[in-house]
């Protein structure tokens, strides 16, 4: 059977697309590190001119909202990866959370709630994240492995925390992220053990940073 071919992209819609790329890589990192940081270090650490930048995000907001939309993107990828998955239900989870540190699902949440507006669509997908979140739970504590009380909430501050760690250069850092990683895998694995004091973060609280 006979295939297409996709057509490659023009030179100046291929470079427009690495610039892209550039502008978000370099975004996270720069907003990560400080997220007051003027729009021109995004440009300046991606190594494109702020020309370049601004025809693709009309202000610091946008691209901020551009980078969370992103992310919740990844994370979705990955909790319905997840889910797809038929192996081990603990194994799938375990995988799961690997990933989500690996991507950086997290990374930013912390550091930049409540500098840009939430817009509906972003609202509709958070819940839809916390909804797909919360069956792969749900099934990996009906396979008995996982704390019966551990909840959505509790997975996106966990997340946030391991990528809190800045310690070494980006190699170190994501080695040491994984080290804490398998202890909180390790505790979240004991079923038998006394519950944990104080009731999970909630959706509302969660959402609530986001507030200005």
């Amino acid at each position: 059977m006979e295939t297409t071919a996709r057509a490659p992209m023009s030179g100046r819609k291929a470079q427009a697309a690495r610039n892209d790329e550039l502008i978000r890589e370099a975004a996270r990192a720069v907003f990560t590190a400080d997220p007051g940081a003027p729009i021109s270090a995004v440009a300046e650490h991606a190594g494109v001119g702020i020309s370049a930048l601004y025809r693709r995000y009309k202000s610091k907001e946008d691209l901020l909202q551009k980078l969370a939309d992103d992310g919740m993107d990844r994370y979705l990828a990955q909790v319905e990866a997840a889910l797809d998955d038929d192996a081990d239900p603990w194994d799938a989870f375990a995988g799961f959370m690997r990933r989500c540190l690996d991507i950086g699902a997290g990374s930013l949440t912390m550091r930049l709630a409540g500098t840009f507006d939430v817009t509906e669509e972003m609202s509709r997908k958070g819940q839809e994240i916390h909804l797909a979140t919360k069956r792969l739970l749900e099934r990996t504590q009906e396979a008995g492995a996982l704390r019966p009380e551990i909840e959505v909430g509790d997975i996106s501050v966990m997340l946030e925390y391991l990528h809190g760690i800045r310690i070494g250069d980006d190699e170190r850092m994501n080695q040491l992220q994984h080290r804490y990683l398998a202890l909180m895998l390790d505790a979240l694995h004991l079923t038998d053990r006394q519950e944990l004091p104080g009731p999970p973060p909630t959706w509302q609280e969660l959402r609530g940073r986001y507030d200005d």
